[in-house]
C-alpha cells in the first residue's frame, strides 16, 4: 500500500486506505490505555457513512460491567491520504486518526494518534491471530513505539 510521511517524519500513513472496505465493525485488541480509556474490556469500534459524507463513530467498551458508549464523527484531513482523519466526539475538540498499518484484506489495523501517545490495535475478529500479532509488535518497535505501554484488551464477551 502506498505511503506518506506525516508531519513528524516518523509515522507513515496508509494514503490509499478504501474507506469503503473500512467501515463496520472493529474489536480493540490492545491499546495504549489512556485515562478515558482504562479499565475499560470488550471493546468494539463501529464506523458508518452519514449522509453528510462524514464518518459516524460508534465506540462502546464495558467499565466494571457496565456498558459505555460514545458517539462522534471522522472526517478526512486530506482526500489525497485517506488514512488521515480527524475525529470528534466533544465540539471543540478533534485529535488525529491514523491509520498506520493495515492488512491487505482489511482484517486488521493500527492506528496512532498525531504523536506515538496514543495508539489501537484493531481487529475484525475479537481474537487476532498471533502472527499477526506479533508482526504488528515488531513493526511498532521498529517505529519507536513503546511496546512496554501496550495493554490487551479482554475480548471475552465476544469470543462466547
Amino acid at each position: 500500500m502506498e505511503n506518506m510521511t506525516i508531519d513528524n517524519g516518523e509515522i507513515a500513513l496508509i494514503c490509499d486506505l478504501n474507506l469503503e472496505k473500512y467501515l463496520g465493525k472493529w474489536y480493540e485488541i490492545a491499546k495504549y490505555a489512556v485515562k478515558e480509556q482504562r479499565n475499560l474490556d470488550n471493546v468494539t469500534a463501529t464506523y458508518s457513512l452519514k449522509a453528510n459524507g462524514k464518518i459516524l463513530v460508534h465506540n462502546v467498551g464495558y467499565k466494571n460491567g457496565k456498558k459505555r458508549q460514545i458517539k462522534g464523527s471522522a472526517w478526512l484531513r486530506d482526500k489525497k491520504c485517506t488514512g488521515g482523519l480527524y475525529v470528534r466526539f466533544f465540539w471543540p475538540f478533534k485529535s488525529q486518526y491514523n491509520v498506520i498499518k493495515l492488512a491487505d484484506d482489511y482484517r486488521y489495523a493500527v492506528v496512532s494518534g498525531q504523536e506515538k501517545d496514543r495508539l489501537w490495535i484493531l481487529s475484525r475478529k475479537p481474537v487476532m491471530d498471533k502472527n499477526d500479532y506479533g508482526e504488528i509488535i515488531d513493526f511498532l518497535r521498529v517505529k519507536g513505539f513503546s511496546i512496554d505501554d501496550i495493554a490487551l484488551t479482554d475480548q471475552s464477551l465476544a469470543v462466547k
